[in-house]
């Protein structure tokens, strides 16, 4: 898409929201274009500080996040290096102080139970401080409520909140969901969703061309 690779803010005097890809620079995070966040709080640059916790290079583990979709400020990404074991008999961090005990340092990642990427769909919007926790794929339209704490899979344009986030309702009915993930509107040229935007923020999707 025509998107400068330099265009960190896309609205004119508002340093508040930034389009997410442009303030990335780790090798673990993947975000898709026009994908938007919002800080009022801490400048919005330092999401990756802020916003994705406990995302150690040793564990592997990846954060993506689709195009189109809108993260509310101070909604967090918990990684799995946050997860003290539970296999073992005691949830105390032992190989983190491997100099303490005399460990091999290789066996840090022992220290926690690797719940794996978190992967965020396209069009997704993820309300105020909520909290999404490793290894839970959210699927594209879906709605997470503010405050919401996010630790299992969310179906696509699925409306979730609470703690543990629940489902609420869907979005649409299944027919429409499923001609909507058909459509993957999100992938199609700049020049054919402006000729759809009306359709597609009027909820007109038999108008879609």
């Amino acid at each position: 898409m025509a998107i400068s690779e330099n265009k960190r803010y896309p609205r004119t005097g508002d340093t508040q929201t930034v389009y997410l890809k442009h303030v990335i620079t780790g090798t673990g995070i993947q975000v898709g274009d026009y994908t938007m966040y919002n800080d009022f709080v801490h400048d919005p640059q330092d999401f990756e500080k802020n916003n994705v916790l406990y995302h150690y290079p040793i564990n592997g583990d990846q954060l993506k996040i689709g195009k189109f979709c809108s993260i509310a400020c101070g909604a967090k990404f918990l990684f799995t290096s946050a997860n003290h074991t539970m296999r073992s008999l005691s949830t105390y961090p032992f190989p983190i102080f491997f100099e303490e005990w005399g460990l091999d340092v290789k066996n840090i990642t022992r220290a926690w139970d690797n719940k794996g990427d978190i992967v965020v769909g396209n069009d997704v919007w993820i309300g105020f401080e909520a909290v999404i926790l490793s290894g839970v794929t959210i699927g594209d339209g879906a709605i997470i409520g503010t405050h919401a704490v996010v630790t299992k899979d969310v179906a696509p344009y699925t409306v979730v909140g609470g703690v543990p986030a629940k489902f609420i309702r869907k979005r649409f009915s299944d027919e429409v969901i499923l001609e909507l993930l058909k459509l993957q509107w999100w992938n199609w040229s700049e020049s054919r969703i402006k000729q759809n935007i009306d359709a597609i923020q009027s909820g007109r999707i038999e108008d879609l061309k």
